[in-house]
């Protein structure tokens, strides 16, 4: 027969737990979404969410210990004895503590009474001692605390939570402090691994089928509500102030709660790697009182999720908890389903050209028609936007000749003789040629790179190119290598028409491999015409209605590699939005990339012209690999945009 009481994920009091919601979210995610192996819960709270999906490998995170202790009791695969548990919690519960320690001496009579206080620290101390004297193991240690953790929930003198307690109660102190067996999660994934960090950090170095968001909403830090939780699952014993006994929180307070919520989320989810992006958030951005008013608004989570995918948005109605001091009614609870793009599937150019799209793409995509005729390309670069659009045809131009030569070659070459010409000039040349022979044996490494070593002979390979009159398929593929091993891998000609980029610190390796053997079985098999015209020369009657027109051209504010020397003028500027008036009265579709702002400077011949045609102005998150709610001087920020006529 058991002789002690067991306890459950769910027996716990946490503001915004989503336990009577899991039929929902459950519900959402078996409908939308295919194949989810591994769930990510990053804002994971008691853990609730996480074990609906127990059957998956799972990765758990919160910025508070006293949560992420409690993952790993619930949600490890590591061992554990549960007799030895079992054990101690009945020792725990039998006990009489007399000595004063850390939590009466500083709790006594608040959220416990002297009694409980005596207990508690009593316990928490000797599971510290039990953990470094290596009677019990980390699974041990945090299924005990967890324990301890749930026991003080269930008796605290409080509402919910720790940001008060309740004066003049005395029902509290006939409560006794009584630890039970956390319920052992059957069948675990031995790749469940829990996190105790800032979510946005660690977004960059997990992957995921399914990232499930349950951020704060409003203005109330969960480090102050709970922070006597979390200074027992910490135990570093700090000084305490203030009626409530709070200890110093500065170092675990979420940005989620401030006004940089917006800018903060934004940054999130773009560097998240999932198939699929659930975002738990309710409805009261413009209800109750101004701590409970929601911080992100929903067409900032519309336009932010957008950028990363398609969504769909469900909800449900779900009672609020609130102080008493908030009227919130006909509250809902909603779901932001993204189906993320997958940017793995992307054909990333082999060329890095100044200004490429690539990182921008999923943020284009959803702006682009589904059913186009020909897609034109007209200021082409790298090709990476219509390399990945859907379209019977694309016609790719670019004023650089030696760049549209470059692509017929490769498309007109079959791919092996290509890869074999590429290596015969690098071994002419003696250059570099790591993902055969690795760094080492050009005395080099990953981080000063290759250029000490290719210089000279990069030299030689760019002045025989320069010296050749003989434009034929070598001619091209001499062009391709000389990019490959050019400082960040760009293009350049000076005004003598010459190649005169410097020396990089990559070459041919397996990235670029990879890249290229993409990019060419993607030219050969798509219908593709390429084309070196002056915008101005482009004839127009080429394109039709079902057609659509994408322009990317040097931007006024820039000073790329191919746009020195002020090659793109004012009088270029005007002259292109001119023609794109005449491609909008032929009733084509287009989309324009620019900016609009670039270090404090405005564009403002492009942004009284959108003013003037009313066209549409879609702002594009540029910097996404960066936080730039951090930064101090918020015009500095380049603002990229895609301007559209439908």
């Amino acid at each position: 027969m058991i002789d002690y009481n067991t306890t459950y994920i769910n027996n716990r009091r946490y503001l915004g737990n989503k336990y009577n919601l899991l039929g929902f979210i459950k519900h959402v995610v078996d409908t939308e979404c295919d194949n989810i192996k591994i769930v990510a819960d990053i804002f994971s709270g008691t853990g609730v969410v996480a074990s609906a999906f127990s059957d998956k490998q799972l990765i758990t995170n919160d910025n508070l210990y006293s949560n992420y202790i409690c993952h790993v009791a619930w949600f490890s695969p590591k061992r554990y004895s549960y007799k030895k548990i079992v054990k101690y919690i009945k020792e725990y519960n039998s006990i009489i503590v007399k000595d004063d320690n850390y939590v009466s001496n500083n709790f006594s009579d608040t959220f416990f009474s002297k009694e409980n206080c005596k207990k508690i620290g009593y316990i928490r101390e000797n599971i510290e001692e039990l953990y470094n004297a290596k009677k019990i193991n980390f699974k041990e240690r945090a299924i005990l605390i967890t324990s301890l953790l749930y026991a003080m929930d269930k008796i605290a003198n409080t509402c919910g939570h720790y940001d008060a307690y309740i004066k003049n109660n005395k029902s509290y102190l006939e409560k006794k402090l009584e630890l039970y067996v956390p319920i052992k999660i059957n069948n675990l994934n031995i790749n469940n691994v829990c996190y105790n960090m800032d979510s946005n950090e660690l977004v960059k170095s997990i992957e995921a089928d399914l990232v499930y968001i349950d951020p704060p909403y409003n203005s109330r830090q969960y480090c102050d509500t709970y922070h006597f939780l979390e200074n027992i699952a910490r135990w570093d014993k700090p000084e305490v102030k203030g009626i409530a006994k709070k200890m110093n929180r500065n170092n675990i307070k979420s940005l989620y709660c401030t006004n940089s919520a917006t800018e903060v989320f934004e940054e999130l989810i773009s560097n998240i790697k999932s198939k699929y992006i659930l975002l738990s958030y309710n409805n009261t951005s413009t209800k109750g009182d101004c701590r409970s008013n929601a911080k992100i608004s929903d067409n900032d989570i519309i336009r932010i999720l957008k950028n990363k995918g398609k969504v769909k948005v469900f909800s449900e109605d779900h009672k609020l908890f609130n102080a008493g001091k908030s009227n919130i009614k006909d509250n809902k609870e909603r779901l932001f389903l993204c189906e993320c793009y997958d940017i793995n599937e992307m054909v990333q150019s082999p060329i890095n050209y100044t200004g490429g799209k690539f990182r921008l793409l999923p943020q284009i995509l959803p702006y682009i028609p589904e059913k186009i005729n020909t897609f034109v390309d007209l200021f082409c670069g790298g090709c990476e936007v219509g390399i990945n659009v859907n379209s019977k045809n694309v016609i790719f131009n670019d004023i650089n000749s030696k760049l549209i030569n470059l692509y017929r070659t490769l498309k007109k070459l079959n791919k092996k003789d290509t890869f074999s010409i590429i290596e015969s000039i690098i071994n002419k040349y003696y250059l570099s040629l790591t993902k055969d022979k690795g760094y080492q044996f050009y005395n080099c490494n990953s981080i000063d790179g290759l250029a000490s070593y290719n210089k000279n002979k990069f030299e030689n390979l760019k002045n025989d190119f320069n010296s050749l009159k003989n434009y034929d398929n070598n001619y091209y593929i001499m062009l391709f290598v000389l990019i490959v091993y050019s400082f960040n891998n760009q293009i350049r000609f000076n005004n003598s028409n010459e190649y005169n980029m410097p020396v990089g610190k990559r070459d041919f390796n397996k990235n670029i491999v990879k890249k290229l053997d993409l990019f060419i079985d993607k030219i050969k098999n798509k219908n593709t015409i390429f084309m070196s015209n002056d915008f101005r020369n482009f004839d127009l009657y080429m394109i039709e209605k079902e057609d659509f027109l994408y322009m990317d051209p040097p931007y006024l504010l820039g000073r790329a590699s191919y746009n020195e020397n002020n090659s793109w003028t004012k009088k270029d500027e005007n002259d292109l939005l001119d023609f794109i008036n005449i491609v909008n009265n032929k009733k084509i579709k287009f989309a324009l990339s620019n900016v609009i702002s670039n270090k404090s400077i405005k564009n403002n011949i492009l942004i009284n012209w959108i003013e003037k045609y009313n066209y549409k102005l879609i702002k594009l998150n540029y910097s996404y690999s960066n936080s730039n709610y951090q930064r101090k001087e918020k015009n500095s920020i380049t603002e990229e945009v895609l301007i559209i006529n439908y």
